[in-house]
C-alpha cells in the first residue's frame, strides 16, 4: 500500500496499493475529479462524457476494492482461528452410509439393468451412497486378462458395452434416486487406457519415461494404462469437463476419485468449484491426506484405520494401534472430515483377502468399530452375503447370493447410525471420547453423546475372555443393549464380561 496525490485535485489518496495508484495515473485524460469534491466530467459531446463517467466507475471501482481489502486486513485478527477446511458436505451425507458395486461381478448377467433390480435390497439394507466401480469402456491395447481392468479407461465419455447402454445407466440412476439413494461413480483421471484416443490425438498430454516413451505409473505393475501429465493446461481442461458431464448432463451425484493424490490437490479444488456450481456433490478421495478436505474432498480413505484393526485381529498389535489412529484423526484432521472406515473392498478382496482372511475372528469388532465409532463405513458388494472368495479383477466371476449373518448385522448397525446423532458423520456426528478400563490393551471402550443421543460401545480385541472394570467415565447412566434389549445401568461399581472378540454396543435412554 502506498499514499498518492489525486491525479486531478492534488488532494492526498491514502492506503492505495500500486496497481490501483497506477490505474489512476493512466486515467487522466479521462478523470475530472476522483474524490466527489469536484465532481465535474468535463465538457464535450455526449459519447466522450458516457466514456469518461465509464472510465471513473472502473477507477471507484477498483479503489473500493483496494480499500475493503485494506478494511479487512485492519479488521483481521492473525490469532483467531480459522477452519482448515472450506468443503460444504451436501445435507444428504450427514448420517450417510456407502455401498460398492462392482457392476461385473455384482449380478451374474453383469449389467446396469439386473443390478437395478437389486436396488430395493439395498435400501433395505440402509446403502445411501452407491458407488459403482468404473462404468466406461475399456481398452483393448495391453488389456490384463480377458475383460480387462475397468480402471484402463478407453473414454471418458462412453459407456462399457460389456453393462449395457448410457440409457441404461441413466434407468439405473432414476430408480437410485426414486428411492432416496444417491450415485457415484469411480473416475480415474491419473491415467488411462493405452489406446485411449486422447494418446494419438495428444501424445504430449502424456508423461514421459527415460525413453521419451509413454509410461504406466512409476514402481506399479500397471501396465495397462498409462499416466497423464498434470502440468498440461489442456489436460487439465478437458478433464474437467468431463467430469462436469456426468453431473451436468447425465446426473450422478458426485465421485469416488481413484489415487487421487496422484493428480494434484489444485487440479481437484477447481474441479469442486465447477461441479459445486451445478448441484451439491459427494467427492471420495482414494488417499489418507487432510489438504484435500481444504476445497476438494468429503471424504478420504481410513487406510491407517483398516490397517490398525488387521495388526490387531493377526496379533501383531494391541489395542494400541487403535488409539494411536484416533488420535491422530481427532488432532491432525479437520473436525468435519468424512474418513471412510472399511472392512473390504475391491481392491483389499482381490488382492490380499476377503473379510473373513483379512479379520478372523475379529470381523464382528472391525464390522461394529467401522458403525459405532467415527468414520463413513462402506461396505463392498458381497460382504452381506458372506462372500468367501476373492473376486477375479479382469474375468467374469459373479457374486454368489445368499442370507448372512454380516448381512445382518450391517443392516442393523446402519439402521442405527441413522435413527442415532451420536453417529453421524464428521461434525454432524459426537466426538469419541475413550472411558478407561481394567484391560486397555485387550479391551477398546468409547462413549459419543451429544445433546439428543448417545452410545456406549465396548469391543474385546482379543481370545480371552475380559470382565473390565472402569476407573472413571463418561459412560455413567441408563442404557440399553441395542442387541438384546436389556436396560443397563453404569456408576462406579459397574463392570462389564465380554467373550473373547465379543461386544457391546449401549444407546443411552434419554432423560
Amino acid at each position: 500500500m502506498l499514499q498518492m496525490m489525486h491525479p486531478m485535485c492534488a488532494k492526498p489518496v491514502r492506503n492505495v496499493c500500486g496497481i490501483c495508484a497506477e490505474t489512476v495515473q493512466k486515467m487522466r485524460g479521462f478523470v475530472r475529479d476522483l474524490c466527489g469534491v469536484c465532481a465535474v466530467f468535463g465538457k464535450g459531446n455526449s459519447t466522450m462524457r458516457i466514456t469518461r463517467i465509464a472510465a471513473i466507475t472502473l477507477a471507484l471501482l477498483s479503489l473500493t476494492g483496494c480499500f475493503e481489502a485494506q478494511d479487512d486486513s485492519i479488521a483481521h485478527d492473525p490469532y483467531e482461528p480459522k477452519s482448515v477446511m472450506e468443503v460444504e458436505h451436501p445435507e444428504w451425507t450427514r448420517s450417510a452410509t456407502i455401498y460398492q458395486i462392482n457392476t461385473r461381478q455384482f449380478t451374474p448377467e453383469g449389467t446396469f439393468k439386473t443390478a437395478e433390480a437389486e436396488l430395493p435390497r439395498l435400501k433395505a439394507l440402509g446403502a445411501d451412497i452407491l458407488w459403482l466401480m468404473p462404468i466406461h469402456e475399456i481398452g483393448e491395447k495391453n488389456r490384463k486378462g480377458t475383460l480387462g481392468s475397468p480402471y484402463a479407461v478407453k473414454d471418458y465419455y462412453s459407456v462399457n458395452p460389456e453393462f449395457g447402454t448410457l440409457e441404461d445407466f441413466k434407468s439405473f440412476l432414476a430408480a437410485a434416486h426414486a428411492q432416496g439413494m444417491h450415485v457415484i461413480i469411480d473416475w480415474v483421471a491419473n491415467h488411462t487406457a493405452w489406446d485411449n484416443a486422447l494418446a494419438t490425438e495428444h501424445p504430449d498430454w502424456y508423461e514421459r519415461d527415460w525413453k521419451g516413451d509413454f509410461r504406466p505409473t512409476p514402481w506399479w505393475d500397471w501396465s495397462d494404462i498409462i499416466d497423464l501429465d498434470y502440468s498440461k493446461r489442456d489436460v487439465r481442461e478437458y478433464m474437467t469437463k468431463a467430469l462436469v458431464y456426468w453431473v451436468k448432463d447425465v446426473g450422478i451425484d458426485g465421485y469416488r476419485i481413484d489415487t487421487a493424490g496422484f493428480v494434484p490437490t489444485d487440479f481437484w479444488e477447481n474441479v469442486r468449484a465447477e461441479l459445486d456450481a451445478i448441484k451439491p456433490v459427494f467427492m471420495l478421495g482414494e488417499w489418507e491426506d487432510r489438504d484435500l478436505y481444504r476445497k476438494a474432498f468429503d471424504a478420504t480413505y481410513a487406510w491407517s484405520w483398516n490397517k490398525a484393526v488387521h495388526d490387531i485381529a493377526k496379533g501383531h498389535a494391541d489395542t494400541g494401534a487403535l488409539f494411536v489412529y484416533y488420535s491422530w484423526n481427532e488432532s491432525a484432521y479437520p473436525r468435519d472430515a468424512y474418513r471412510m472406515t472399511y472392512t473390504s473392498n475391491h481392491d483389499q478382496n482381490a488382492w490380499e483377502g476377503t473379510q473373513f482372511e483379512h479379520f478372523g475372528p475379529a470381523l464382528e469388532n472391525a464390522i461394529v468399530l467401522s458403525v459405532v465409532g467415527e468414520g463413513m463405513p462402506l461396505i463392498y458388494n458381497g460382504q452381506e452375503a458372506g462372500n468367501e472368495k476373492r473376486l477375479e479383477f479382469f474375468e467374469k466371476d459373479p457374486i454368489k447370493w445368499r442370507e448372512h449373518w454380516v448381512g445382518d448385522l450391517f443392516k442393523k448397525l446402519f439402521a442405527l447410525k441413522h435413527e442415532n446423532t451420536a453417529l453421524w458423520n464428521g461434525a454432524a456426528g459426537a466426538r469419541m471420547i475413550s472411558v478407561v478400563n481394567s484391560a486397555p490393551k485387550q479391551v477398546l471402550s468409547f462413549v459419543r453423546e451429544n445433546e439428543q443421543d448417545g452410545v456406549f460401545a465396548l469391543m474385546n480385541f482379543s481370545g480371552d475372555e475380559q470382565t473390565i472394570s472402569f476407573s472413571e467415565g463418561p459412560h455413567y447412566g441408563a442404557y440399553t443393549d441395542y442387541f438384546t434389549g436389556e436396560a443397563v445401568r453404569f456408576d462406579a461399581s459397574s463392570s462389564v464380561t465380554l467373550p473373547a472378540w465379543g461386544y457391546k454396543v449401549y444407546v443411552a435412554v434419554q432423560q
